[in-house]
């Protein structure tokens, strides 16, 4: 005889295994879960540096040893000639300009400030009359003043290149004390008388002439002569015209080559490259660096890359000057050369000469 199973009991068995499989189920779950979350163990930061991630890396530059320091020496050839039997274990020839480092400038400026106009009308006649005015009339005196260039013959190869030598601009404290140094701008034909009276007085001349056959030569103990022409750009490398010129400078360029921060005298004679020169100094702020200027300025016809018509040409070259004025440089000697051609802008006017011989002071020289 079959009893009948009570339904109630078969209802609480299903119940209790759907129940049981759920929960196993769940717990698959739980644990796939945790499974993927997980990521590999963080390494920590004192067992070693974090490994970099695959790919090309630049190498390590080499840190130099404490207190190591470089040393540039430049030696240049001399004109005078080695002592017989002379070999490697000589006195290595002395160095004119061995690089201490570049001078820090402000930023250049891109054009000079013009001066108002002389006149309304905006003539020559105005221009010329200020400008040769300006020139003709020296602004401080110079009690003592150096003469042993001054012509002492009718001879047009000797001009007056002078300095002043009053105590409160320095220049002959300098001097005395072997600490002078001059820089003279020009070519070979020109006389230096003046650069060779300089030397022998105790300072350092360096004469810049394109037509020197070497590089730089050492004419006697205070005078070198290097084969660089002033300009008032330097040359691109990039571009194959200016190769030719790979000889010509700015100033301020060559001071930061002779590591030269300061220059007591700078003579210049260039020929009507003057005033793009004088322009140069006066942008790039190398005025601050030279004690005296003096410049033979040439009138007889607007100058390398100075145009427009004439009464604007004179307008530029008296805005230069002032330029200066507003530089602290004051003229206290001007010279007018009666030997050369009286013309002014290719005309017999004002009674002009073409050529002028001027000096400057810069009254805040120290």
């Amino acid at each position: 005889m079959v009893r009948e199973r009570p339904q109630g009991r078969s209802c609480g068995a299903l119940h209790r295994c759907l129940l049981g499989a759920a929960l196993l189920l769940g717990l698959r779950l739980c644990v796939e879960l945790r499974r993927a979350g997980s990521g590999p163990p963080v390494r920590s930061s004192s067992r070693g540096p974090i490994p970099r991630p695959p790919g090309p890396h630049l190498p390590l530059a080499p840190v130099p040893p404490r207190g190591a320091s470089k040393r540039q020496v430049t030696y240049v050839r001399s004109g005078r000639r080695a002592p017989p039997g002379g070999g490697g274990s000589g006195t290595p020839e002395p160095s004119c300009c061995s690089p201490r480092g570049r001078l820090r400038r402000k930023g250049p400026r891109w054009h000079i400030e013009l001066q108002p106009w002389a006149g309304p009308a905006q003539s020559l006649d105005e221009e010329a009359l200020r400008f040769l005015r300006y020139i003709s009339t020296t602004q401080i005196a110079c009690d003592h003043m150096s003469t042993d260039s001054l012509a002492t013959d009718s001879s047009s190869a000797k001009k007056p290149w002078l300095v002043c030598l009053d105590d409160r601009f320095g220049l002959a404290h300098q001097i005395r004390n072997k600490q002078c140094r001059l820089y003279s701008l020009g070519l070979g034909s020109d006389d230096t008388h003046f650069e060779v009276s300089m030397a022998n007085d105790g300072c350092e001349v360096h004469r810049f002439d394109p037509s020197v056959k070497s590089a730089h030569i050492l004419e006697s103990q205070r005078l070198w002569y290097h084969r660089l022409s002033i300009d008032w750009r330097d040359p691109h490398p990039a571009i194959a015209a200016q190769k030719l010129h790979s000889n010509t400078r700015k100033l301020g360029s060559i001071l930061n080559e002779f590591g030269h921060h300061k220059i007591d005298v700078l003579k210049a004679d260039l020929e009507s490259a003057e005033w793009k020169v004088l322009e140069n100094l006066i942008l790039e702020d190398v005025l601050e660096q030279i004690g005296q200027l003096i410049f033979e300025i040439h009138l007889h016809w607007p100058g390398f890359e100075v145009s427009g018509s004439d009464s604007s040409v004179v307008r530029f070259w008296y805005s230069l000057l002032k330029e200066l004025e507003q530089k602290d440089f004051r003229l206290f000697y001007s010279y007018k050369d009666l030997s050369k051609p009286q013309l002014f802008l290719k005309k017999d006017i004002f009674n002009a000469s073409s050529c002028y011989t001027l000096s400057w002071v810069n009254t805040r020289w120290k």
